[in-house]
């Protein structure tokens, strides 16, 4: 008997062998590398980390704002100035008199 000689009609092995090993290799590949340390876990501390940094970025930019503000006033009002001084800093009128009490 004779070797048959190979079936035309049909694919060779590798045709359908390559992509069935990398569907196999992705399935088992994907959920190590987003389970891994450096995965998924990471990227979510990563995310909490920037909604803290964001968090705290508001909180900056609303202290400049309000600072802002009051080297504004203190520019351009006189009063507000001399309130600073007479609080702060324990000035006086000359002439005025300081009751002080004990505390």
């Amino acid at each position: 008997m004779a070797p048959e000689p190979p079936d035309e009609s049909r694919p060779p092995l590798w045709v359908w062998l390559f992509p069935m090993a990398l569907l196999v290799l992705a399935i088992v590949s994907v959920p190590i590398m987003v389970l891994e340390p450096q995965g998924l876990p990471r990227y979510r501390s990563l995310e909490a980390e920037l909604r803290e940094i964001e968090r705290d970025n508001d909180g900056l930019s609303h202290e400049v704002r309000r600072l802002d503000a009051e080297v504004r006033q203190l520019r351009e009002d006189p009063a507000a100035m001399e309130r600073i001084a007479r609080d702060e800093l324990g000035m006086v009128r000359e002439g005025e008199l300081v009751f002080q009490f004990p505390e």
